[in-house]
């Protein structure tokens, strides 16, 4: 029984190509099936009305195997399925009236011409439902044909009578109902088990396919904001915005080239991963915008893409927590690693530049501005721009404004952060 096994799948993929549509290979498989089932079903036929008495050649049954098998065998080597298909449906059809013929009339075969009805029906399943109607209507017309003969010619002294016991008679007209209604059905249940097969493959590769578009998303969400992502699916069109009010936030560890010298490659991955992974956390919590990490400078912004109002509130407090993390969590900071934060605000234009590997990325002055106070800064302060200062100085305490030189700006003031202003409590200097 496993041996079989094998050899039966061969056969119900024998001619199959692996370029062939779902349903194609299922035309293929049922042709297969059917050839097969019809036969070993004349076989039968034969061997059964021979055990019954009446002794008709064998020479078209025989024929039929020959016919069926040979234009099989030629399938299989020209691969040309419309040819096979065409050669197998005509003896479907044309044979069982040719037997029936040679038998005598329609009584006397037991309406062997029942089973040329497997044409039509094998047309519906092998070609489509179109090209199926010009089989039905031959095998009407040969069934009219047929019973033509039967009237004009049954009374004639003339015709050829085959003596054949009643019994076999209605034995055999039994059989062949049975028989076609049998292939019919199982032809019929073949069908539509390979479809759930098929069904069931595509469902699968659906899922397969549903699985690695969340991933697709999920790793495309965390490269491009989700607005932007779904600008970019949905648009070819460039990707370049105005903001006429943004805040930027640069934070630049301390003499880190000189601390990663003595590090190895994976320790400083470590280290930079721990950390900005927890910026990553801190960002998402007060709602802002992770634009990149360049080297050991982590950028993050507020005011884009959203309707949040106090998005330099926000900035400003993610700077607060992340200058206490490096401080107090001896975990994420075990090298007691200092900041230099710098935020900015005011326009700038951003988008995604390029068609592989893009980014989403900002530019302006106001992120020149927001990198030169980081760069200007003092380990372990939060220092901003005059205008993000007129934001937050309701609710923020500062130390007193201090003029800087910031490398192609000039002199500008700038304010250092101490912390959130306590409720109730008088604005300081």
């Amino acid at each position: 029984m496993t041996a079989g096994r094998p050899l039966l799948e061969r056969l119900r993929n024998a001619g199959i190509s692996p370029t062939d549509s779902e349903e194609l290979r299922l035309q293929k498989s049922l042709l297969f099936f059917a050839t097969g089932l019809i036969s070993l079903a004349s076989m039968v036929w034969l061997s059964i009305y021979w055990q019954l008495g009446p002794r008709f050649s064998s020479n078209l049954p025989f024929a039929l195997q020959l016919l069926l098998v040979g234009n099989l065998l030629v399938y299989l080597k020209t691969l040309n399925f419309n040819v096979f298909r065409l050669i197998q449906l005509s003896l479907f059809l044309f044979t069982p009236f040719v037997a029936q013929w040679s038998i005598g009339g329609f009584i006397t075969a037991s309406g062997i011409s029942l089973w040329a009805l497997l044409a039509p029906i094998g047309a519906l399943l092998f070609i489509g439902t179109r090209e199926s109607g010009a089989w039905f209507f031959a095998y009407v017309f040969l069934t009219m044909l047929s019973g033509g003969f039967d009237y004009y010619l049954a009374d004639s002294p003339s015709s050829w009578q085959q003596t054949v016991p009643t019994q076999t008679t209605a034995f055999f007209f039994a059989l062949n109902f049975t028989a076609v209604s049998a292939i019919v059905y199982l032809l019929l249940r073949y069908s539509d088990s390979e479809k759930h097969r098929v069904q069931q493959r595509l469902q699968e590769a659906h899922q397969l396919l549903q699985i690695e578009q969340e991933r697709s998303e999920r790793l495309l969400l965390n490269i491009l904001p989700a607005p932007i992502a779904e600008r970019l699916k949905n648009s070819k069109e460039p990707i370049a915005d105005g903001f006429a009010e943004v805040s930027v936030m640069f934070a630049d560890i301390v003499n880190f080239t000189r601390l990663a010298e003595g590090l190895t490659p994976q320790q400083v991955f470590a280290m930079l991963n721990k950390i900005f992974s927890c910026f990553d956390e801190l960002a998402e919590q007060y709602g802002l915008e992770k634009i990149k990490t360049i080297g050991d400078a982590y950028m993050v912004a507020g005011g884009l893409n959203d309707a949040r109002s106090d998005y330099t509130g926000a900035l400003a407090d993610m700077a607060i927590e992340m200058c206490r993390l490096l401080r107090d969590d001896a975990n994420i900071n075990a090298m007691h690693l200092e900041l230099r934060i710098g935020i900015g605000s005011g326009p700038v234009v951003a988008g995604v530049v390029g068609k592989k590997k893009f980014i989403y990325d900002l530019w302006g002055d106001t992120v020149n501005v927001a990198s030169r106070v980081t760069s200007e800064g003092v380990p372990g302060m939060v220092q901003v721009d005059e205008l993000s200062y007129r934001r937050l100085r309701d609710r923020f305490d500062f130390h007193p404004g201090q003029t800087i030189h910031l490398k192609g700006k000039g002199n500008m003031v700038v304010h250092r952060l101490i912390g959130r202003r306590e409720a109730g409590a008088a604005p300081g200097a």
